[in-house]
């Protein structure tokens, strides 16, 4: 169970602390076209991508898939980018229209999965439950990206019906934002492959 909490502990650092950038800007371009009433749709949004980081992840300690690791860490703003730029190019956010982040958020995932490998896979020891380790890791990865998706969902809200913004309007915002921030994180790590 100490292994169990330890990684909890990992799991919700890696998406809460400062140097968790590339992931919290990945989750508000996910979110960024929804409204609070949409919360479960959201939670599911984000369970897709949890599920997609997972497989990557157990995949990449088993040493059964691995990719450069600069390589990686390139393809996780690309992939920012990609779900910033979907939000921009959106006309609506009729459930129909925005079916494409559940597939974004579960092939990103993939990617973001591979990220994270080569870290855990030092710190595990030959002794650890692997099984007891990854769960508690994407356990506390979930509720990290669960706390920032409701931090993001009651700023909309306020932004939104406090503030009278229009909706297209935040998402334009804060999905150019995320898409600037996103793009020169991609140059950045681009000219260190």
């Amino acid at each position: 169970m100490q292994d169990f909490n330890f990684y909890f502990g990992l799991g919700w650092e890696h998406i809460i602390s400062k140097d968790a950038l590339d992931h919290q800007l990945f989750i508000a371009a996910l979110v960024a076209i929804y409204l609070f009433r949409d919360w479960k749709q959201v939670l599911i949004l984000v369970t897709a991508f949890t599920i997609g980081h997972s497989l990557t992840l157990a995949l990449s300690v088993l040493d059964i898939f691995r990719l450069n690791s600069k390589l990686v860490e390139f393809l996780i703003p690309c992939t920012i980018v990609i779900t910033a730029a979907s939000n921009l190019l959106l006309k609506d956010f009729t459930p129909k229209s925005i079916r494409v982040n559940y597939i974004l958020a579960l092939l990103f995932g993939l990617i973001h999965g591979m990220g994270f490998a080569n870290s855990i896979r030092f710190m595990m020891a030959a002794d650890q439950n692997l099984v007891w380790s990854l769960l508690g890791f994407n356990l506390g990865l979930e509720a990290g990206q669960i706390a920032v998706v409701f931090l993001l969902l009651i700023l909309a809200h306020i932004v939104i019906e406090w503030m009278k913004v229009k909706r297209k309007d935040w998402v334009l915002v804060l999905s150019a934002g995320v898409f600037s921030f996103s793009l020169i994180m991609a140059i950045g790590r681009f000219s260190s492959l």
